[in-house]
């Protein structure tokens, strides 16, 4: 497993900002994710572009759909390359099945419940209170379903990585630099060195990074913390 830790989420509508951002840390980053609002506003060419300054890119386009659908459209996202790809574990088993046949590069991690939704949002959509007890269903899933790894909030790391062992990918975003962070839309948070410590093996970050007045520096400190 590489050393590097962090995927930066390259969001946002200038692309030349984007690139010069991806350049400037390429370096320290182990992967950037492209997710939808860099994909429908620059496409192919806006994926192109950033895969020539860095390979190493985790399309985060949560599939769900029929599984035919979703099985086509996969076979057309290992054609770009990305190191990983997202499809809902909620599709269903034939759906997560559906992707094992197009899987020649890219590794597909299951996207389980939302960083956005709190308890009572997952009681009103999933009927269940406790989300860790959803999350780690969800995560047997997935596994038995051939999928690479999860997707989930550092506060189910641990356990997830107690149900399905040390070589089940568990990529994890709502990490936030600061643990005092009160108004934000992601709902369930962790710092990075508590979520690696949990047992993540890859953590997401976007905007404490990306927004920041020194990006590089920020993310070399985040590097420091983990190493």
């Amino acid at each position: 497993m590489s050393s590097k830790k962090i995927i930066v989420a390259l969001d946002g509508n200038n692309l030349n900002k984007i690139l010069k951002l991806t350049k400037k840390l390429k370096d320290e980053a182990f992967a950037f994710k492209i997710g939808y609002e860099f994909f429908f506003n620059f496409g192919l060419l806006g994926y192109k572009k950033i895969y020539s300054v860095s390979p190493k890119i985790f399309l985060d386009l949560k599939l769900h759909d029929i599984p035919n659908t979703v099985k086509n459209g996969h076979i057309a996202i290992n054609k770009l390359k990305p190191i990983f790809s997202t499809i809902h574990i909620s599709g269903g088993d034939e759906m997560m099945k559906s992707v094992n046949i197009s899987k020649a590069f890219t590794k597909v991690l299951g996207v389980s419940i939302l960083t956005s939704l709190d308890v009572e949002q997952t009681k009103k959509y999933y009927n269940k209170k406790n989300i860790s007890l959803l999350v780690k269903k969800f995560a047997n899933y997935a596994k038995k379903n051939g999928l690479d790894g999860i997707v989930c909030s550092p506060r189910e790391i641990k356990f997830i990585r107690e149900e399905v062992g040390k070589d089940f990918i568990i990529v994890t975003p709502g990490i936030r630099i600061d643990d005092k962070i009160k108004s934000d839309d992601q709902k369930r948070i962790e710092t990075p060195k508590k979520a690696i410590d949990l047992g993540a093996n890859f953590l997401v970050i976007g905007r404490p990074i990306t927004e920041s007045n020194d990006p590089l520096k920020v993310l070399k400190k985040i590097n420091k913390a983990l190493s």
